[in-house]
Order: C-alpha cells, then structure tokens, then sequence
C-alpha cells in the first residue's frame, strides 16, 4: 500500500516565529507561502502554518495515556526509529520544553512505541512516535 502525504492546516499567531521553529528548528523545508501562511515539508507531508493572531489559546484539555496526560488536540508524524532519535536528540539539544520528555511507552505491550510531545510558539501540540515494528501501529 503506498500512503499518500497528507495536508493540515493550523493556526499561528506570528509567521516568523512559526519559520524558526518549524523551518529552523525541526528543519521542515519550506514551500509556497503569502503575507498570511507558509507551507512547510513535515517528514514529506504538508503542513501550511495560517496566521490567526488569536492563535495561542489552546485548549488545556488532556487524556490521560500510559501514565502521561496527552495534549488534546495534537498532531504529529509517525518516524523511523532512527529518525525520531535525531529529532530527539535535536530537540534535546535545543533545549525543548517538552510536555512530554521523549520516552517509550507500552513497553512490553502491543504498540510498544517511541513518543514526544511539544508546542510550537503558537501553543500548537505535536507528537512524534516511532514503532520498532511498523505493523504495531494498530495493534490492538
């Protein structure tokens, strides 16, 4: 089965800090972009950061998932393992703020998983996961 890149749009409340962290810091390459959005290349998907100047009230919403309180919404990629260490490890290095420190989680269980959650200057939560085996992503 080939999948396809998917599109998400989502609200920023300033442009250039929205360049730094996603063009910058988690290296997505940019793409078109206007006086109002910016596309980026997330991990071949795209993205497209649409200023909102309300952006930032996010909700403070959580589910509790395998001990950790889960930002609710989120989006995020699913990795390689060895890409989402290099991303771990950046962020690390950068100095990240994380919601929630990379880890593993159900460990031992079906969907056994690498896991990290941050927010971008707009308040926006991401997680990036990684399986060692690709056939646990919907494991049950």
């Amino acid at each position: 089965m080939t999948i396809r890149p998917f599109h998400l749009a989502f609200p920023v409340h300033d442009l250039d800090a929205a360049r730094l962290f996603y063009g910058g810091l988690l290296g997505c390459a940019e793409g078109r972009s206007a006086e109002t959005w910016i596309d980026f290349d997330l991990f071949g998907h795209q993205i497209v950061a649409h200023l909102d100047p309300a952006a930032g009230e996010r909700s403070a919403h959580r589910n509790p998932v395998d001990g950790h309180d889960v930002p609710v919404p989120h989006f995020g990629v699913v990795l390689t393992m060895a890409d989402w260490r290099v991303l771990a490890d950046r962020l690390t290095e950068a100095g990240m703020s994380f919601g929630i420190a990379p880890h593993i989680r159900f460990v031992g269980q079906p969907g056994e998983q690498a896991t990290m959650f941050f927010t971008d200057p707009s308040g926006n939560a991401l997680e990036f996961k990684a399986f060692p085996d690709d056939a646990m992503l919907f494991a049950r």
